[in-house]
């Protein structure tokens, strides 16, 4: 069994490689991958690549498609609005008890989040604007005191870092005012104001999840356009 540690790490290393392009949009959408590719791209041999995609297409990333082998997902606003759905309730109870549980700790530390979104903005870095929005998030599901929240929204992560990369390649920066609602939720917490950081947390994730879903949808009536085309074309071709 002591064996097998090293092939599970390749396989995580692999996994994380191929999601991360998924999301920063170097694998886009329908994309097919081919293992041997892939393989030699990472340097690894096929094992590794096909039990990622295996846990890919597990978890919504990748899909088999007919004559194509696997392909990448296209983006979903069905499975958009079931992840936030989800967030939106746990950003709620974990800014709920942020104000109850560390006032203190939110005004010591906060800041400083609040001020690196700011300037994540400000380099129009897609990686920092992302990693500076998550950063927050965690921050307040850490100050929560309650492990449980930050367990159930972990497996979301990925997808919605997808999400802010697509929107990002469209609009090149996270609106200015989702640093203004982070700040405004901090506030409540640092006052000790349970039912208003709720009240704000959730707020925050619903208008989120609207304005993402536009872009998403606009993003698969371009697929769906460009799908078309090709179909159209190879039929004159042939």
């Amino acid at each position: 069994m002591a064996g097998a540690t090293p092939v599970q790490s390749l396989v995580e290393q692999v996994y994380e490689r191929i999601l991360a392009e998924i999301c920063e949009g170097t694998l886009p959408p329908n994309t097919r991958l081919i293992q041997d590719e892939l393989a030699a791209a990472y340097e690894v041999s096929r094992q590794p690549v096909q039990q990622a995609l295996m846990l890919l297409r597990d978890r919504g990333f990748v899909a088999d498609a007919p004559k194509r082998g696997v392909i990448v997902t296209p983006l979903d606003g069905h499975a958009l609005r079931d992840v936030y759905e989800i967030r939106e309730v746990l950003d709620g109870l974990a800014c709920r008890l942020a104000a109850e549980r560390a006032a203190g700790p939110a005004r010591e530390a906060g800041a400083a989040l609040i001020r690196q979104g700011r300037e994540a903005i400000a380099s129009g870095s897609y990686a920092r604007q992302i990693s500076a929005d998550l950063a927050f998030h965690q921050f307040i599901y850490g100050l929560s005191g309650n492990a449980s929240i930050e367990e159930a929204a972990r497996p979301h992560w990925h997808y919605m870092r997808r999400i802010m990369g697509a929107v990002l390649r469209v609009e090149h920066h996270i609106p200015d005012d989702i640093w203004d609602e982070h700040a405004a939720i901090l506030e409540a917490i640092v006052a000790g104001e349970p039912v208003r950081a709720e009240t704000l947390g959730r707020a925050h994730i619903a208008r989120a999840a609207k304005t993402f879903a536009v872009y998403v949808q606009a993003l698969q009536d371009r697929a769906d356009a460009d799908q078309r085309r090709r179909s159209l074309a190879r039929r004159a071709a042939g």
